[in-house]
Order: C-alpha cells, then sequence, then structure tokens
C-alpha cells in the first residue's frame, strides 16, 4: 500500500530538493536530499543495512521544518529482537536489577536445585554464558547492579549465589540495599552503549509483558545517570555475600 505523504516544507529556493515530507499513517519523515553514494564515504556511516539509503541535507533544512513536538509512542520489540542487542552492542551493556524476585527464575531448574541444596549448577555451555563470555573476551563490558531487600528473598539468595557463574564469564556483578537506593526509580532496565535503552516491563506475578527500546537522547541521559549513581553506591557481590 503507498503511502500518505504530505509536503512539510524546502529550504530550496530554485527546485524544491532538499524538502521534508510525513508519512500521515506512520508519521515517519521522509527526507528527500542529494543521494551519499561514495563507498568511502558509506563506510563510516553506523547501523548503516545493506537496504538502506543516505542522504544530505542542509542543518537548516531539519532546524526549520523537522518536527519539534511529538507524542511518543513506545517501541515494544519481541524477545528474539531482545536478544540480539546483547550480540550487536559495541561496547556496554548494564542492567539495573530493582525487583523482589523474576518469574523467569522460578521457573529455571537451576533455581530449583538451588532451593534444595543452597547451590547453584553451572552449565558452562549455555547460550547465554557463551555469547557473554565472547563479548567480554572481545574487550567489551557487560554488568549489574542489583537492589537487594533486608532480608532478601529466595530469589535474590538465588541471584547472589548464581552471580558467580555470571562473573566467571566476565560480568561485573555488584550490589545495593534497597534502603541505600532510595533515589533510584524502581525501573529495570538494560542500557547498550549509552545510547539505547531496552525498558522491561512486568505483571503483579514477575512475568515480562514488554520490552520497550528507548533512544531519546534525553531519556537515555537520564537512565545513564540511574546507572552512574548505582555504580557509585554500589559493592562487588562477592563483598556483599561476606557481610549479608
Amino acid at each position: 500500500m503507498a503511502r500518505q505523504l504530505r509536503f512539510t516544507g524546502t529550504d530550496s529556493k530554485v527546485d524544491g530538493c532538499p524538502a521534508l515530507h510525513t508519512d500521515e499513517g506512520t508519521g515517519e519523515i521522509i527526507v528527500q536530499g542529494t543521494p551519499v553514494t561514495d563507498p568511502e564515504d558509506l563506510t563510516q556511516l553506523q547501523h548503516f543495512g545493506a537496504d538502506e539509503a543516505a542522504v544530505a541535507v542542509p542543518r537548516e533544512l531539519l532546524v526549520n521544518w523537522g518536527p519539534k513536538e511529538m507524542e511518543r509512542v513506545p517501541e515494544i520489540v519481541d524477545r528474539a529482537t531482545f536478544r540480539r542487542l546483547f550480540e550487536t552492542f559495541q561496547h556496554t551493556a548494564w542492567r539495573l536489577e530493582t525487583r523482589r524476585g523474576y518469574a523467569s527464575d522460578r521457573e529455571d531448574p537451576d533455581f530449583k536445585t538451588f532451593v534444595a541444596t543452597g547451590s547453584s549448577p553451572f552449565d558452562p555451555n549455555e547460550p547465554w554464558f557463551i555469547n557473554i563470555k565472547a563479548q567480554t573476551e572481545a574487550g567489551k563490558r557487560v554488568g549489574r547492579v542489583r537492589v537487594a531487600d533486608r532480608p532478601m528473598t529466595t530469589e535474590q539468595r538465588f541471584l547472589l549465589d548464581y552471580a558467580r557463574h555470571n562473573a566467571a564469564v566476565g560480568e561485573d556483578i555488584r550490589y545495593l540495599w534497597r534502603e541505600d537506593a532510595a533515589d533510584l526509580p524502581a525501573e529495570d532496565f538494560w542500557i547498550f552503549d549509552s545510547r539505547l535503552v531496552a525498558l522491561l516491563h512486568f505483571d503483579e506475578a514477575d512475568n515480562i509483558t514488554g520490552i520497550e527500546l528507548i533512544t531519546e537522547p534525553a531519556e537515555v541521559v537520564r537512565y545513564a545517570m540511574m546507572r552512574d549513581a548505582a555504580m557509585h553506591h554500589a559493592v562487588p557481590f562477592d563483598q556483599f555475600a561476606a557481610t549479608e
């Protein structure tokens, strides 16, 4: 089906190019300009797909005619898209965990083993461990801060025991008592390369109900500030376990 395009504006005085159009159906902005085709130029573009095109436009066009206000529509992605983020991030992947427990942990056979024996098993051939080990060995950083209650829930004790397995493949696992995390929101999220946030939504039974991607710079900075505050106060998992 053809798009319904509305002419937005142009700074051109002669031929109408470059210009902006708005897709009335999706709200997307269509940028009309001079194609960028030089192979050396294209190799410098980040996140540039094989089926994508690049155009060059004057900065004034976006300043004068780009949208100034918008109502953000949450971008909800599936699990497969979310998992790919852990393979494609370039520098850092970091998580804040704030819940008293997670349904996915309670369904894990390792959790049942922990409840029965007080210790969780470690399988280095699990896909998560294989990928994270490859990422950290490539020089990338992966970490988390977990907020713990006093007394800790069974789920939190399981994750504290399991932290040694995460650390074995290069994850930096740290902890923070909830009373020391009063300035942090209750949001649970991953932040990748300080440019993209995956905000996890849960129901009352601790099941993930949606994964929302956020790329707006101001919002990403807000989550980066949460990360920095959490990291400043948190302590390594083994040090935390010794005082628990």
